[in-house]
């Protein structure tokens, strides 16, 4: 049956209509397509071409090197020297354990190396570079290199380790560096770059860790190319970092060796200050270390041998160490009592030997007593009683008004590990620290530097330069940074008497040069080098002893402390030989010939000293260690 010409004219409609909805839905996909590929083929072309690149291409950073060290007359006292070393990036390494087994066959790498290397591989990203060994030979490395195309992903690089050419003089001032610790990142909020990269160093201790912030230089990038397998193909592009600072310090490599020669033995330290500008020309503690043992890490049995030592070669005593000052304290109890008016420097006190407090008896060091005594005499022969009575006529307050003004009880703002505040110790500081009034016997203990007094070689050495020129000058022992020169800080004048400084100094002359001085045999002969100092012997036990008839640690510490020239101050010195017994025997003989070296330059003929001390000194001195300048060590080559 044929259908009506109108159904068949519906039905074409129909079809025609569908046709178009389905034609127009293709076409309109079809652009969406053809849109979205122009998107991507055209308006992000540089984006996907970066993705591709990155498959390629890899970004690495370069360490800067190590801003150098130098002491004041340009010897290098940190350097830094080429090594040799391997590295792996796990991404590109593919089968870890047939890597290393190749690896292997080619360096000498131990069983404890290779699980390191493995642990440290672990925990890093793995795009991270991480060092399997280093220090190597170049024949090492010239075998891995020729063997690359069998160890994907190991490179070879020749890169930059700390290196301190002076070993031990500078070990506790200059510290040393070590690679970066969990610890170390721990310590940090935002931590660099940088010190995801294994090995890298950072300053541990010392000047390396506190300017840590000026030497370590900021990284640079190189981007290279690498195969399907991950091996690197070539270097695209380098961008250099930015190379520490370099530090010249106040310090002087020759003195400070002569310095660390003569307390060889002890356990001890001192402090060279030149008293104008505050500049350390040296400072040493003994005994000391040598830091390259901690450069890439120390053994144990290293480490185990210094933690083991009775005289604690770790520990920085000269900023670090506090010790009663003993009768070098007398100078801050004299300048206070007589800066209060509650003394005049020709007054005269009596002593018997002891001063009675209540039914207590405070002894002075000779029983016999001293008979009457003034300001000038109570220096020159270290009277205790004087000192018992001015203390107690000041009172404790402006002792230690006076010791801060002189710069004890102070933190001293140097770059080093440590600095000890000391103690100057008032009522306020007592009943706060240990919940007790301070008593009149706490004074008297503290007018003579023992009871709560404590003050650090540091400390002593910056109160003679003052006392040398009424300056109240700062310590300084950066010099410059990168040849900009640092400033030298001071609190201009003291606001202390001259007259009573004056009459201060001319004791401590005569503490060296008056045949009753407690350090006459201790003196120079030149009149430009004629010094004047304080003794100064500190118990460690309450009881007083014989030095010689008990163990090594529980002697008296021995101190002595002084200027010269007297005539014209340059340098100001202090030592502190812990359990040496007394200050005029152990103590001065240190400082007299620490001043003969500093003020002669080398070291001096055997005439600037008393002609009944020379075979002793010459003794003492041809078995000091002192360095060549081929860096070697050997005995004094004295005039």
């Amino acid at each position: 049956m044929r259908r009506p010409t109108k159904d068949t004219e519906e039905s074409a409609r129909r079809i025609t209509r569908r046709g178009l909805i389905l034609g127009g839905s293709m076409i309109g996909f079809m652009g969406v397509l053809a849109g979205r590929m122009r998107y991507m083929q055209v308006d992000q072309a540089e984006q996907f071409r970066l993705l591709a690149e990155e498959n390629r291409i890899n970004i690495r950073l370069i360490p800067p090197a190590r801003g150098l060290i130098f002491d004041r007359t340009g010897t290098p006292i940190a350097a830094n020297t080429q090594n040799y070393r391997i590295v792996i990036v796990r991404e590109d390494a593919g089968d870890l354990d047939e890597t290393f087994a190749k690896l292997r066959k080619l360096v000498p790498l131990s069983d404890a190396d290779v699980e390191r290397a493995m642990r440290e591989i672990r925990r890093r990203s793995p795009f991270v570079p991480v060092t399997i060994a280093d220090q190597l030979a170049w024949e090492d490395v010239s075998e891995v290199a020729v063997n690359a195309p069998a160890l994907p992903g190991v490179t070879p690089e020749v890169g930059l380790t700390r290196h301190y050419p002076l070993g031990e003089d500078f070990a506790h001032v200059v510290g040393y560096v070590g690679p970066v610790s969990d610890y170390d990142l721990s310590k940090l909020e935002n931590p660099d770059p940088l010190l995801q990269i294994p090995k890298f160093q950072i300053g541990k201790v010392g000047l390396e860790a506190k300017r840590e912030d000026v030497l370590r230089g900021s990284a640079g990038t190189k981007r290279i190319e690498v195969n399907a397998g991950g091996r690197v193909m070539r270097e695209l592009s380098r961008l250099e970092g930015k190379k520490g600072a370099d530090l010249q310090l106040t310090l002087d490599h020759g003195l400070q060796n002569f310095v660390q020669a003569r307390l060889a033995g002890e356990s001890a330290a001192s402090i060279v200050m030149d008293v104008h500008t505050g500049d350390i020309l040296a400072i040493a503690s003994a005994p000391s270390f040598d830091p390259n043992l901690f450069v890439r890490g120390i053994s144990v049995s290293d480490y185990r041998r210094l933690t083991q030592n009775d005289h604690r070669p770790l520990a920085d005593k000269s900023v670090q160490g506090t010790y009663p000052p003993g009768s070098t304290f007398k100078i801050v109890t004299a300048l206070a009592a007589h800066e209060a008016g509650v003394v005049t420097a020709g007054e005269t006190i009596y002593c018997s030997g002891y001063k009675k407090l209540g039914i207590r008896r405070f002894h002075c060091w000779k029983r016999g007593g001293h008979g009457f005594i003034d300001l000038h005499d109570s220096l020159m022969r270290s009277c205790d009683v004087y000192y018992y009575e001015l203390a107690e006529r000041v009172g404790i307050d402006r002792i230690s008004e006076m010791a801060r003004r002189l710069g004890i009880g102070i933190r001293h703002d140097l770059p080093m590990s440590a600095i000890a505040e000391g103690i100057a110790p008032t009522k306020e500081w007592k009943q706060s620290s240990y919940g007790e009034s301070w008593r009149v016997g706490d004074s008297l203990n503290a007018a003579i530097g023992q009871g709560f007094v404590l003050a650090s070689p540091l400390q002593l050495a910056v109160m003679t330069a003052r006392v040398a020129t009424g300056e109240g000058i700062h310590p300084r022992l950066v010099k410059s940074i990168d040849a900009v020169e640092q400033p030298v800080q001071s609190d201009g004048p003291l606001g202390i008497s001259p007259t009573t400084l004056s009459q201060v100094r001319k004791a401590m002359y005569s503490v060296s040069n008056s045949r009753r001085g407690t350090a006459y045999r201790s003196r120079l002969l030149p009149d430009d080098m004629k010094l004047a100092g304080k003794t100064g012997t500190s118990q460690v036990r309450s009881v007083v002893v014989d030095n010689k008839n008990v163990p090594w640690d529980q002697r008296d510490h021995a101190l002595f402390v002084c200027f010269a020239p007297y005539d014209n101050p340059r340098i100001a010195v202090s030592v502190v030989i812990e359990h040496g017994g007394g200050g005029s025997s152990a103590a001065a003989p240190v400082a007299r010939d620490i001043v003969a070296r500093a003020l002669h330059g080398d070291l001096p003929p055997l005439d600037v000293f008393p002609s009944g001390e020379r075979d002793s000194i010459a003794e003492i001195w041809d078995a000091m260690p002192l360095r060549r300048e081929d860096g070697s060590f050997g005995r004094s080559d004295r005039a």
